[in-house]
């Protein structure tokens, strides 16, 4: 499935990817920020595309005016999701590489994939989440209309080895139907 937004291209992600992911998932201010440690090299990336970005409803963020990934968007359905939702519930989990922060991309990403969540797929409740001290993901979160939930102390991230505080975001399918 491919997806298209003003200023984006979402598509599965590809192993020939490798390179461009490495080049992004590289910076120590992308992956911890999002639970995941700065990939070491670009086998690395290649093995974080088989093993975790070829998951069913996990797209590659490509820039329309060069076509390079520039970061990832996921639908984790049901027992994918981190939290344990229900089947007609999903997590949505993000990033965008640091030279396209503050651009507006990733709202304009994330509410594509609401569409194709609550359209396309009949979810009926979206979830998200964003780790203490993180406030572009949570305004990006605010921007898409996600209210807050709760918070969860001492989460556990696993690919870190550590504990953080992850504040709980959701979105119903009924309260973005009454917004448009």
């Amino acid at each position: 499935m491919i997806f298209e937004t003003k200023r984006l291209i979402l598509r599965p992600w590809k192993k020939s990817d490798a390179k461009e992911l490495y080049k992004y998932a590289s910076s120590p201010e992308i992956g911890p920020a999002a639970g995941w440690p700065p990939h070491k090299s670009v086998r690395e990336s290649k093995r974080a595309i088989k093993d975790v970005l070829s998951a069913p409803e996990t797209f590659a963020l490509l820039d329309k005016e060069t076509l390079k990934p520039i970061g990832s968007i996921g639908l984790m359905i049901g027992d994918a999701s981190n939290i344990g939702l229900p089947p007609d519930e999903a997590e949505i989990g993000y990033w965008i590489a640091v030279p396209y922060w503050g651009r507006g991309l990733m709202p304009e990403a994330t509410r594509e994939i609401i569409r194709h969540a609550f359209d396309d797929l009949n979810i009926k409740k979206l979830w998200c989440g964003y780790f203490d001290g993180n406030e572009k993901s949570k305004r990006v979160q605010e921007k898409c209309g996600f209210k807050y939930s709760h918070t969860i102390e001492h989460f556990p991230v696993k690919a870190l080895g550590e504990e953080k505080t992850l504040h709980i975001t959701c979105l119903p399918k009924e309260t973005r139907q009454a917004a448009q």
